[in-house]
């Protein structure tokens, strides 16, 4: 493994990169996700939905998560985009809710690119921003995440993107991105990255990526990798859904994990620990006997 990178600090939270391998738990507060754990149905009042959302995340820190992720937009491909205000009536309740019940050691994130659900959601308990568009999308994300003095994940989307060579182009897409942070005062610290498995991506390019993420590591930042329940991992299946790509998932964190990833986002929190802490000890030296 390359050498750690210095620790990322923010308020009462500190993550110490090299160490160990970040779980973060995927809580998606939508009625159309791709891995078919979207939370919102027909059937349920949001009361409902937020009791699902909390027993989920109380479940995943039981689990191992030190991280959960909360979204309310659909990222699948073609997805249809929602305002600000209905993504807001997703999530709001949903964080306030995990805010006060879990423990103050557990971060959570919002996915979103826009500022205006960054901003309330952050009021509301979260302090991490994972930004999908990496600042691309919303010019007011950056002084946002500035004046909040938070953690950033800048994530490469490809979407409209003109590629020539996979690994290149993502590495140029992030470092314009980390530019555009700086620019905005964001702390260098405070910048993460994710290469964006299936953003735009070819299932060929999704896996030269997974094969060469080690060359992420010349951005100096550390990096998040969402590999669960991708598209790719089915096709290189033999045509499984998502609901069957566990395995396959497991292997792409080890071998993240071998590459230098420092936080792996998932859907299957307990099974994927286990992967989590295999190869940990294996890449990183972290086994300890009971």
């Amino acid at each position: 493994m390359p050498g750690a990178l210095p620790a990322t600090k923010w308020a009462n939270h500190h993550l110490e990169w090299g160490r160990e391998t970040y779980m973060m738990g995927v809580i998606n507060v939508t009625p159309d996700s791709f891995s078919g754990d979207g939370l919102i149905e027909e059937t349920l009042t949001p009361g409902e939905v937020v009791a699902r959302a909390v027993a989920q995340a109380q479940q995943f820190v039981t689990e191992g998560a030190m991280m959960i992720d909360v979204g309310g937009e659909s990222t699948r491909p073609g997805f249809a985009p929602i305002t600000a205000e209905m993504e807001l009536d997703r999530v709001l309740p949903v964080i306030k809710a995990l805010y006060a019940v879990l423990p103050e050691e557990v971060m959570i994130s919002i996915d979103t690119y826009k500022a205006e659900v960054a901003r309330q959601a952050l009021d509301a308990g979260a302090c991490i921003v994972n930004d999908i568009w990496a600042l691309r999308r919303d010019p007011d994300m950056a002084a946002l995440v500035s004046e909040r003095a938070i953690p950033l994940i800048l994530m490469s989307n490809m979407r409209g993107y003109q590629r020539r060579e996979i690994v290149s182009d993502v590495v140029r897409f992030l470092a314009q991105s980390i530019d555009l942070a700086l620019a905005a005062g964001v702390a260098w610290e405070h910048i993460l990255i994710d290469p964006g498995i299936g953003f735009g991506t070819t299932a060929e390019e999704n896996l030269t990526l997974l094969r060469r993420l080690g060359e992420l590591r010349v951005l100096g930042r550390p990096i998040l990798l969402g590999t669960s329940r991708k598209s790719t991992i089915g096709l290189v299946l033999g045509g499984l859904p998502a609901s069957e790509r566990l395995e396959g998932t497991a292997a792409t964190i080890a071998l993240g994990i071998a590459q230098g990833a420092d936080i792996v986002r998932v859907h299957d929190v307990r099974e994927m620990m286990r992967v989590v802490k295999m190869s940990d000890a294996v890449v990183r030296g972290t086994f300890h006997t009971p």
